[in-house]
């Protein structure tokens, strides 16, 4: 067992010292990467709200965590009805992860094309490493603290490999599901997502775990699509309001590739989900979309940075948030249009429903363009619930809790409807029309 002690530049923060179970096992450039990443961390420390891109959430419940890394083999609580109950069952393929790593037990792979790889991180890791070089081995720190201590601690996660022309036509699904035991883990799962030319699948991940669990999950998915691939991408985040969630989703798109994200943000005591696009050939197109319902002391941090590189690219954002008792949403989102990426196409809307005046939300939608020849367009609305309206469905016979549900599923019901998966839309329609009041799943269609 190894203990890593890293020092920590923040105030109060004590994520001071980590027990690792690889026992030396990283061999070459490897070793080489994590032991980089490692020093980066302990040189630069963690984030605080002295930087820029986390100025409006607190990290000190986090820091002050004494973490141990997860190792493989821990979870003896988690059962197939608990998963499926986490994450309802699409019939295609399915990954399961416990603690951040493969449980061959919960997981199906079949039904898949013959130019379909999908398999995990440890198992690329132990047959053919190098493959994941162009990953592991880049320079610490290239994103942030929390990715480069992703690099550290990564072991396990989805390698999904599709060849060209190659198409899925099943959804592939990524459960990651906790069980601490008591003892607060650290889990740092690492999924990679290639996408070769003319390729098309669609991923949905879903992070869940035992209630009153203590642990952080700080996951780094990365995404690679090249000339005309399309990749459909959901998400949905449901751990325990005692967990912690920090997440990096990575995309680097070729010329004329689609890449669409979903995601649904509902659990965790602090949640923030980081989105990087990177639009680098022609004709690229990305579309993100997101909900998040923070109630309680919840704060849900959506940060989100697209980088038009390329020309005729295009890419849409919409995300909106329901914030009830205090909790607490972040919207920061940035859309950069660089020198010579002329016919550039991107809009960017966050909208907000407080609930009551104890709710917060901060919203900072941005456009930072270096060319004349785009149509961009950004904007940002918080507002309360109608009063008129809730009078209204009172006045018809609807009591306070139902009809306060209704009006809050009609304003995110558009959010739900641009799920295309079936069934899981619906699962997702009844947690969040429930979410506020069970009126509104009543009430639904």
């Amino acid at each position: 067992m190894t203990v890593v002690k890293v020092p920590v530049r923040a105030a109060g923060g004590v994520l001071s010292e980590l027990s690792s179970g690889r026992d030396g096992r990283d061999l070459g450039w490897l070793a080489e990467a994590r032991l980089n990443a490692l020093e980066w961390v302990g040189k630069n420390g963690f984030p605080s709200r002295k930087d820029e891109d986390w100025k409006y959430t607190a990290l000190d419940g986090i820091l002050a965590v004494p973490f141990v890394a997860a190792v493989a083999g821990t979870g003896p609580r988690v059962t197939l009805d608990l998963i499926n109950k986490a994450a309802i069952d699409l019939g295609g393929p399915r990954l399961v992860f416990v603690n951040g790593h493969f449980s061959p037990e919960f997981s199906r792979l079949t039904g898949l094309p013959s130019g379909a790889v999908v398999t995990t991180l440890a198992a690329v890791l132990a047959a053919s490493p190098d493959r994941l070089k162009p990953f592991l081995g880049h320079t610490p720190g290239e994103h942030h603290e929390f990715a480069a201590f992703n690099d550290v601690f990564a072991e396990d996660g989805a390698f999904i490999h599709l060849t060209a022309d190659t198409i899925v036509d099943e959804a592939i699904q990524l459960v990651f599901f906790s069980d601490t035991e008591g003892v607060p883990l650290l889990e740092s799962p690492r999924s990679v997502i290639i996408a070769d030319p003319g390729s098309r699948a669609t991923i949905v991940e879903t992070y869940a775990g035992i209630d009153n669990d203590v642990y952080c999950t700080n996951v780094v998915t990365e995404v690679v699509l090249a000339e005309n691939a399309q990749i459909d991408h959901y998400k949905v985040q449901n751990e325990p309001t005692t967990a912690f969630h920090l997440a990096l989703l990575d995309v680097r798109q070729a010329r004329g590739s689609r890449f669409n994200s979903r995601s649904v943000m509902l659990g965790s005591n602090v949640a923030r989900h980081e989105i990087r696009v990177l639009l680098e050939g022609v004709e690229a197109e990305v579309s993100l979309d997101g909900i998040y319902l923070p109630q309680g002391e919840q704060v849900h941090d959506n940060t989100i940075f697209v980088d038009h590189v390329a020309t005729n690219c295009t890419s849409h954002q919409l995300y909106k948030g329901v914030l009830d008792d205090r909790g607490h949403g972040v919207f920061n989102g940035q859309i950069m249009v660089r020198h010579g990426a002329d016919g550039a196409d991107a809009n960017q809307k966050n909208k907000n429903l407080l609930l009551n005046d104890r709710a917060q939300v901060d919203t900072r939608p941005r456009l930072e363009i270096y060319t004349d020849d785009v149509k961009c367009t950004h904007g940002a609305a918080v507002g309360q619930m109608d009063d008129e309206a809730l009078l209204y469905l009172r006045t018809r016979g609807l009591p306070l809790e139902s009809a306060r549900g209704l009006l809050v599923y009609a304003f995110v019901q558009e959010m739900v409807d641009r799920i295309e998966l079936e069934p899981l839309r619906a699962s997702l329609a009844a947690l969040v029309s429930t979410r506020f009041g069970s009126g509104a799943h009543r009430a639904q269609p």
